[in-house]
């Protein structure tokens, strides 16, 4: 995409962002950083001195995000982004003093490349953290490449539309959603668990987990 499309999805992002961390000047503050700041100022000499002799090809082909596409193809493009990503960990290592890079899952391989890149290049300690990706109830992940994905950007989703993408959500799946994207208290999230059991028609567990997401990301009107 053109630059000006990032540089209008950086700031769409950091809209969204701000709904659910409070970004003001403060002892808690968050810090956003775009990665074009490093990597438009690094040449790809300089990239393969500083990143690309720390990493064996036997180390990058072993990641499960490689090895799975070797015999299908997989561009250098796709095969030089875990050393992107983990140059990523390393940047913020070096100026931010970042010990913890967090993704789900499917990024597992990307952020320990972070973690060997460091350990390799400043023998320091670092850490990972994955967490599962969501699914449906047929195992589909919910994310934005599969059919009938919804988007926080109201012009993408409207707050209708989002509302009732939960409200369709599956018995065996709102659980779980309301675990995992919402703040309730577990003794609210464990009585819609009864509701369900004792009384499936009435969708309240759905209701919940729906108006407390549309609240959220849209607010209350």
């Amino acid at each position: 995409m053109s630059t000006d499309t990032a540089k209008d999805n950086t700031l769409r992002i950091k809209n969204q962002i701000e709904k659910f961390m409070d970004l003001s000047p403060g002892p808690v503050q968050p810090i956003l950083v775009n990665n074009l700041d490093w990597f438009s100022k690094l040449n790809f000499v300089e990239f393969l001195r500083d990143v690309g002799k720390h990493l064996t090809i036997n180390y990058m082909i072993a990641k499960d995000s490689v090895k799975l596409r070797m015999e299908t193809g997989i561009s250098y493009a796709e095969f030089g982004y875990m050393l992107m990503q983990g140059y990523d960990f390393l940047h913020l290592f070096e100026t931010q003093q970042c010990r913890l890079q967090m993704g789900g899952s499917d990024q597992w391989g990307n952020v320990t490349t972070g973690t060997e890149l460091i350990r390799r290049k400043h023998g320091a300690e670092v850490h990972a953290l994955s967490s599962p990706l969501l699914t449906d109830a047929s195992g589909n992940k919910l994310g934005k490449t599969e059919t009938g994905a919804i988007y926080l950007d109201a012009e993408m989703t409207t707050p209708f539309q989002f509302y009732q993408y939960f409200l369709n959500r599956e018995d065996s799946e709102v659980i779980k959603l309301l675990f995992a994207l919402t703040l309730l208290d577990t003794g609210t999230i464990e009585q819609a668990k009864i509701g369900i059991e004792k009384e499936p028609e009435k969708r309240e567990a759905q209701k919940l987990l729906a108006k407390t997401l549309t609240t959220m990301v849209h607010g209350v009107d």
